[in-house]
Formats: structure tokens, C-alpha cells, sequence
């Protein structure tokens, strides 16, 4: 249940560009995605920490990808991989907003217990 938690933050803040066109919610939505926006390198680095602990081939794997795109800026400073996690994170950045929307409905459907 933490980890479909976890994607749903990590989520809300990849997709936080398009959050405003969701009627009825989409303003709330938005100022609860720019606070968590605040703490986003530290939402990173525990959704890749969670990721892996409570690891599942699909809630684990989308929790990584969006860690390593919220936690950019410090992936640089790990010893030997950090160069090539910088790159990867970069080019999945370019998908960040897809990324989060995912991250969103596999969070929400596995809270559901349908996936």
C-alpha cells in the first residue's frame, strides 16, 4: 500500500503541468502538487528507497522511474553510477508528465487492488 501511495505523490507532482485542466478538481490538485513540489528531491529519493524495499515488477518499477526523475539533482552525487542515473533521469524527464499520469492511475488502481 506505500508504494501505490508513493506513486500517486510522485505522480501528482511529474504531472503537475496538466493538473489545472482537470475540471472541478484540477485547481486543488494543483496547489496540493506545488507544496509537495517543495520537498520533491526528497519524495524522489524515498519513492526510489520504497521502490525497492516493497518491491512488485509494476508499483516498484513506476516508483524508480519516478524517483529518479524527481531526485535529479542529487543523483550526480553518488560514487561511480551517478553520471549514467543523471542521463537517464534526464531523458526520462522528457516524459515526466506521462510518466506522472501513469504513475497516478497504477497508484490509484493498485490502492483499488485491481492491478
Amino acid at each position: 500500500m506505500i508504494v501505490e501511495i508513493m506513486n500517486i505523490i510522485a505522480g501528482l507532482i511529474l504531472a503537475m503541468g496538466i493538473l489545472p485542466l482537470k475540471p472541478a478538481v484540477g485547481k486543488s490538485l494543483e496547489k496540493v502538487a506545488k507544496w509537495l513540489g517543495r520537498f520533491q528531491t526528497i519524495i524522489g529519493i524515498i519513492a526510489i528507497i520504497v521502490g525497492i524495499v516493497f518491491f512488485s515488477l509494476l508499483q516498484g518499477t513506476v516508483a524508480i522511474i519516478c524517483g529518479l526523475i524527481l531526485a535529479m539533482g542529487i543523483l550526480s552525487s553518488i560514487p561511480a553510477l551517478g553520471k549514467y542515473l543523471v542521463k537517464l533521469a534526464k531523458w526520462l524527464g522528457g516524459f515526466q508528465t506521462i510518466i506522472g499520469i501513469i504513475a497516478i492511475i497504477i497508484g490509484i488502481l493498485g490502492l483499488l487492488e485491481l492491478l
